[in-house]
């Protein structure tokens, strides 16, 4: 639009110029030279008068009277003529500044969808692949898909990381607890060794759920490209089916109101962040607390909501329950109630099938997440 504007404004302000430079070129081309105002004579039909004859000054007076008809005639012509010219043409070179502009800016285009898909989709195995001359926008193509592929390896390789040290350190954790629960089962074991034996069980435990997260989290944060219908409101069902133990175990009421909620996705992965938030606000919340869970299709939408009593929380601290190991200042959050990464991995299963979750603090204490997902039909 700027370069269709800056064409048709210099284009008119140069015709402008050229349709008033021929304005005055003609007016004075159509003024009368010296000696033609005043002739030596003046031929007529019926005869030949001299300037000083009365004859001689009605002629004189009537060409005159129609020079300056045919010049105000003229130039009248001129300005209409050119001055719609000028608008029509000017129209015309807007036109071709919109047409260059789009043909010029299309590679640019090309860059900015392939950008824009690539961070909504988080597939970073996309490339730009531009294949036009090679200008300034291919060695602008080149640059972005040398970028992608950095960021692909470096992602990839923290992904490894992540799921094979997570699946290494199962292994030893998982003798661990083997030898442990047998030392403490034996018949002739101290009440000094149970006691040392059911402890290093608990951390043991807490290890496990630490790995486990470490290794959902990995999962998470790739994106979902089998997506599979279902309905959201199945998976919620079944989570709350098994966190009703623990529920009744903390002393904390569940309250359902579970509308359809189609959408798509991976079922394994949205089970699991619905378990996460259910399982943060039954863990941290209050004796005698309650839990409502919500499902619902919001236009082209499904949303989760999961709001739960508890401690009041800053606004200000809301941001950092998402990241990673980051705990809320208090005892809200004890480490031993769990690994620090449950939120994380909600907000990674989300970002991953173009969802959204936000948090909220309520006025009465505790928190509302709210899980936006695309829906389908």
């Amino acid at each position: 639009m700027r370069l269709a504007l800056t064409c048709g404004g210099v284009f008119f302000v140069v015709g402008a110029l050229l349709l008033w430079s021929a304005y005055f070129l003609v007016r004075n081309s159509l003024e009368p030279r010296d000696g033609l105002g005043r002739p030596e004579y003046i031929t007529m039909s019926n005869g030949v008068y001299a300037p000083n004859t009365s004859e001689y000054y009605v002629a004189v007076k009537r060409v005159d009277q129609v020079r300056r008809i045919y010049q105000r005639d003229t130039l009248s012509t001129l300005l209409t003529v050119g001055g719609l010219g000028l608008v029509v043409t000017s129209a015309g070179a807007v036109w071709f500044g919109w047409w260059a502009g789009d043909w010029a800016l299309r590679p640019i285009r090309q860059v900015t969808e392939t950008a824009r898909r690539v961070a909504q989709s988080h597939n970073l195995t996309e490339r730009i692949a531009y294949t036009g001359p090679r200008d300034e926008v291919a060695e602008l193509a080149d640059v972005f898909d040398v970028m992608l592929a950095r960021l692909a390896r470096a992602f990839d390789g923290q992904r490894r990381f992540v799921a094979n040290a997570s699946h290494e350190l199962r292994t030893p954790l998982t003798i661990n607890r083997t030898l442990v629960d047998v030392a403490v089962r034996r018949h002739d074991a101290t009440e000094d060794v149970r006691q040392l034996g059911e402890s290093l069980l608990l951390v043991n435990t807490r290890h496990e759920r630490l790995i486990d997260g470490l290794l959902a989290l990995a999962e998470g944060e790739q994106a979902v490209l089998d997506r599979r219908p279902f309905d959201l409101t199945d998976v919620v069902e079944h989570v709350l089916d098994q966190a009703s133990a623990e529920a009744k175990e903390h002393r904390v009421i569940l309250h359902r109101l579970l509308d359809a909620a189609p959408t798509a996705g991976d079922p394994v992965l949205l089970e699991r962040l619905v378990q996460n938030l259910v399982e943060n606000a039954i863990r941290h919340n209050q004796a005698g607390g309650e839990v409502w869970v919500t499902t619902r299709q919001r236009t082209d939408v499904a949303e989760l909501v999961v709001a739960n009593t508890g401690l009041q929380v800053p606004p200000y601290e809301i941001e950092t329950i998402f990241e990673p190991f980051r705990r809320l200042h208090g005892d809200r959050l004890r480490s031993e109630r769990g690994s620090g990464l449950g939120l994380s991995i909600v907000r990674a299963i989300a970002d991953a099938h173009g969802g959204t979750v936000t948090a909220r603090p309520r006025e009465e204490g505790g928190l509302t997440m709210t899980v936006e997902l695309p829906a389908t039909s």
